[in-house]
């Protein structure tokens, strides 16, 4: 077993990266980014190597994150001060909210593997020799399965096989 300065050199990017698609805040990222070496140094003697280590640390990730989204829901969000910034018109906002939202439902309806690897790809920047490390994969698959449910999403369907 490599140690962990080693391991962390190698894949904190990674992690990182599968962090930013899940909460899209660079600074969360990075908190739970150093949270999850925090909890593999503490765990280690768990991790059997049945999978590769950055798929072990994504999980691991995955977990805080949920864990994160669980204790923010019992917060009561406090209004914040600060300078109002020029919003959209109310016409501007639903016509684009509406796109969106059109968008993330035909990507939540493709299979499970086939939509990780449009979240991660679309949202968190991970190349494709990125995700398939993180899925577990090869690169040409994440490749292939990328190209695949974008060609599902562009045709407005999410029959995708897996």
């Amino acid at each position: 077993m490599e140690d962990i300065g080693s391991i962390y050199q190698q894949h904190a990017r990674t992690v990182y990266k599968f962090l930013l698609s899940q909460c899209r805040d660079p600074d969360l990222a990075e908190e739970l980014t150093q949270e999850t070496f925090y909890q593999a140094v503490r765990s280690i003697h768990r991790f059997d190597g049945s999978c590769k280590i950055s798929v072990w640390l994504c999980q691991i990730a995955k977990h805080l994150w949920y864990q994160h989204l669980r204790k923010k829901k019992r917060e009561v969000p406090m209004p914040e001060d600060g300078p109002e910034l020029p919003l959209p018109s109310a016409e501007e906002e639903t016509l684009e909210r509406a796109g969106q939202l059109e968008l993330l439902r035909q990507i939540h309806q493709l299979p499970e593997l086939p939509k990780e690897v449009v979240y991660l790809r679309a949202f968190g920047g991970l190349s494709f020799r990125e995700i398939g490390d993180v899925l577990g994969k090869t690169e040409t698959w994440a490749r292939v399965t990328f190209y695949r449910s974008k060609e599902t999403l562009r045709k407005g369907g999410a029959s995708h096989e897996k």
